[in-house]
């Protein structure tokens, strides 16, 4: 990550206290690969039925992931919000506002949030992860490299990478 700060002096908003869900999804931690096989444990049941999943469960999931730049939470930072998120059958769509329209670190906040999803979803879910339509100047371009599993792929086998997205996951900003 390069000393080039893109927005120094970002808007702050003050998040919300309580949890928007009384049901919580499990955060334990996943493999960070789609495709990679679940084990399931001999004594769990395979013909779970599946559990649906709201907007404000997923907001929980990642409204406190930090900013790589600054200490402030997504939710803080109004980059992600309850009704930026859609949700489909086995399909989930974040959308994310960047604080600046030339902001370097879409692509990290956005694999940030892919990578918190995918760790605490269940793996019959698609991910979409986008910068909101007009926020930033490079937007094609951030869309294709955040839902392109071979880029996404690439990027997870950097360990300096890998560490700054689990900075961004707990807080070590």
């Amino acid at each position: 990550m390069s000393g080039e700060i893109f927005n120094p002096n970002p808007t702050v908003f003050r998040s919300s206290a309580k949890s928007h869900s009384s049901r919580s999804l499990s955060t334990a931690k996943k493999s960070l690969w789609i495709n990679e096989p679940e084990w399931s444990q001999p004594d769990q049941e395979t013909d779970e039925e599946e559990e649906a999943i709201d907007q404000d469960e997923i907001f929980d999931l990642i409204r406190n992931i930090y900013d790589p730049e600054h200490p402030n939470t997504l939710e803080e930072l109004h980059v992600v919000s309850a009704p930026q998120i859609d949700i489909g059958e086995n399909r989930v769509k974040v959308e994310f506002t960047p604080t600046v329209p030339h902001c370097g670190m879409s692509t990290l906040i956005g694999l940030s949030i892919r990578v918190r999803l995918i760790r605490s979803l269940p793996t019959r879910f698609k991910l979409d992860i986008v910068v909101k339509p007009g926020s930033h100047q490079s937007e094609n371009a951030v869309n294709k490299q955040l839902n392109d599993k071979e880029r996404v792929a690439a990027a997870l086998e950097n360990p300096a990478l890998v560490k700054t997205v689990e900075d961004c996951l707990t807080g070590r900003v």
